[in-house]
């Protein structure tokens, strides 16, 4: 087994200043503020409410807030207006560290630190995981610098201030289904309260990312929608088992894994639904505030499970 160095108790954040601000009460007002974007855009859909089920699960993007801060929050809120109380929250991640591996990778701290505020690592399923599957791994490199979880970190806080975190990076790989599975398994067996966070972008478009199938320009912008719509269609069909392949085949996820993993987890935690609440790219979420030229752009969706 690969290990972290274990006498960092504290995960300090990397990306503070880049992704999201930096300084605590910057920070602060700008989650409450996305919270507020996130309660008004969901008032002016006035769409059909969610399934009558409890809330298990989302997909949540991991870009800078200025672009899918509030897609993120707005699947975070509609899971903590069903789940105000829980216990842990299980933030599995996509993995932009380029290392080879092929399987979960937890992390050895006590805590993650973001500004004003830390959250406390539930070392119990953590050490449980590693002991009994194979398939996970302790190894700090892949946390190190990774923003795929730290990003969620401060929305989390906000909505369950007293709920222990379970950071996972979870690499593309066919077994993101088992492994699923097995954290669940740990979870009813620790007689925990949980809700399973899949981090994940969506189609990354453009000459910037080096994939332009449909061309340059607004045609293919639509396309990359399209792309998404692809992948969305899946998770809202329910068939986490093939979430890896489609994202191998169209390349419209960097968090495939994550997201096949976050819905196998609910399904084996009783998950019946999934419901889109947004679905947009960084070319509109940017139109109003930093207009950009229809040449490269992320996909972002939240998406409720339960």
């Amino acid at each position: 087994m690969m290990s972290g160095p274990r006498d960092q108790a504290v995960r300090n954040p990397a990306v503070a200043g880049m992704f999201y601000p930096a300084g605590s009460e910057q920070c602060q007002a700008a989650v409450r503020e996305l919270f507020q974007s996130a309660r008004a855009a969901g008032a002016a859909k006035q769409e059909k409410p969610l399934p009558a089920l409890v809330g298990l699960g989302a997909v949540v993007p991991h870009a800078g807030w200025v672009c899918s801060g509030a897609i993120a929050a707005e699947a975070i809120a509609a899971l903590a207006a069903q789940r105000p109380q829980v216990d842990l929250v299980v933030v599995l991640g996509a993995i932009h560290t380029a290392m080879p591996v092929e399987r979960g990778v937890l992390d050895s701290y006590a805590r993650w630190a973001v500004p004003g505020g830390e959250s406390t690592v539930r070392g119990v399923i953590r050490e449980e995981l590693a002991a009994k599957w194979s398939r996970f791994v302790i190894d700090d490199r892949f946390h190190l610098r990774e923003h795929a979880v730290e990003v969620e970190l401060p929305l989390i806080q906000a909505v369950w201030p007293s709920a222990a975190i379970l950071p996972i990076e979870m690499p593309a790989i066919s077994q993101a289904v088992d492994l699923g599975r097995n954290i669940a398994a740990a979870v009813k067996q620790m007689g925990l309260s949980a809700v399973y966070l899949a981090s994940s972008d969506l189609t990354h478009y453009g000459p910037n990312y080096r994939f332009t199938p449909a061309g340059v320009g607004e045609a293919g912008l639509r396309w990359a929608l399209e792309n998404d719509q692809r992948l969305l269609e899946l998770i809202t069909a329910m068939k986490p088992e093939r979430i890896v392949p489609e994202v191998q085949s169209h390349y419209n996820a960097c968090g495939g894994g994550a997201i096949a993993a976050m819905m196998s987890a609910c399904q084996e935690s009783g998950a019946k639904n999934a419901v889109v609440l947004r679905h947009q790219n960084s070319f509109e979420t940017l139109a109003a505030i930093a207009p950009q030229t229809p040449t490269n752009a992320v996909g972002y969706a939240a998406v409720w499970v339960g």
